[in-house]
């Protein structure tokens, strides 16, 4: 953890602050390994350039012998107080994305000789580049979803519901260990598939010649795994299998750049081009994909607009689609981790159009 906290250090030195108030439950995980779900209450790690660091903690909280300096409160006290008493109300402080306003607003009122700016990017951008046990526990929450997206292309028949897909695969990864999903369990069968985020539904029954879009991901050991495949029941018409081609060759492109030091604009730009070229691009309006860790949506993604470059230890997801309205849709997903010298996908899933049902 202080190695985490060391980089966490060099970033805010780079950035010019010298404090700075981590308020999100999985950073202050990721940098002390304790976990607390503080609802609506205060919870804060206060970072300091000094090396002298700070945990905020309500009496609520079962915590102990954290390590750092412990400071704890009521709900009854002037928390806002109580964070003044340790902050260098004179300097600068950085600040998380997830503090809440109601107490961000108030600290600001009250030290207006405080300048606040944006932090978080000190924390998230070390959260970014997993480390080798980081690794470890992503590759194998990535097997999990591959073996559960192969035994839900065997279950599904026409006739089913899409909740019905859904819930057997959110039973699955229970039964291969994982403590729950990264996000909603996403089936779509049909025109439902131009809905890039569906909600399965209960009485939606799929049918012969039907694509069946599958966005699923599970966690393992506090961390995510992500991945999309698009099936076809009975049989797939020239037309759709056209367009499954070209998404899946558009996710090839964009995979077979991707190293260290390439810009994750250029990434976007192998599968976009394409798309685009196809004559497609009004029905892809996203960015190609999103960085993946404790959390399936993390700071950083692959998009035009990002100039950073791809570092070792990054792990995000390519993901094109093409979403027809009131017909179809089709995205294929993997994640993707970047090595020293390339690239290594985390999924295994053949990404070819597959009859099922």
């Amino acid at each position: 953890m202080n190695e985490r906290i060391n980089r966490v250090l060099e970033k805010m030195k780079e950035k010019g602050i010298d404090q700075l108030l981590v308020s999100d439950p999985l950073s202050i995980r990721f940098l002390t390994g304790i976990m607390v779900n503080p609802g609506e209450r205060l919870y804060a790690l206060l970072l300091r350039t000094s090396g002298k660091h700070t945990l905020f903690l309500n009496y609520l909280y079962y915590v102990s012998n954290t390590g750092f300096e412990e400071v704890w409160f009521s709900d009854m006290d002037d928390q806002i107080g109580v964070l003044m008493e340790h902050i260098d109300t004179k300097s600068t402080l950085g600040i998380d994305k997830t503090w809440p306003a109601r107490f961000l607003i108030p600290l600001q009122e009250r030290c207006p000789e405080m300048k606040t700016i944006w932090g978080s990017d000190c924390v998230d951008g070390v959260r970014a580049v997993k480390n080798e046990e980081e690794i470890a526990i992503m590759k194998q929450a990535s097997v999990i979803n591959d073996k559960v997206m192969e035994r839900v292309a065997d279950f599904i028949k026409e006739g089913m519901t899409e909740k019905e897909v859904a819930d057997f695969i959110d039973a699955e990864y229970l039964k291969e260990g994982a403590s729950g999903v990264s996000f909603d369990t996403i089936v779509c069968f049909g025109a439902n598939a131009a809905d890039q985020h569906h909600t399965p539904s209960e009485t939606r029954t799929l049918k012969a010649g039907e694509c069946v879009l599958i966005d699923m991901g599970c966690i393992w050991n506090g961390y995510c795994s992500d991945m999309t495949r698009t099936f076809y029941c009975k049989s797939v018409d020239d037309e759709q299998a056209a367009i499954h081609n070209l998404v899946r060759t558009a996710v090839e492109k964009a995979e077979s750049v991707i190293k260290p030091g390439v810009r994750f604009c250029d990434i976007d730009a192998q599968a976009r081009d394409l798309i685009d070229e196809a004559g497609y691009s009004e029905y892809w309006r996203i960015r190609l994909g999103h960085f993946i860790g404790q959390e399936d949506h993390e700071y950083g993604d692959v998009s035009p607009i990002n100039k950073n470059v791809a570092e070792p230890g990054m792990i995000f997801s390519i993901e094109p689609g093409i979403y027809l309205e009131g017909k179809y849709g089709v995205r294929v997903e993997d994640l993707v981790l970047v090595t020293e010298d390339g690239h290594e996908l985390l999924n295994a899933v053949d990404k070819k159009y597959r009859i099922v049902g």
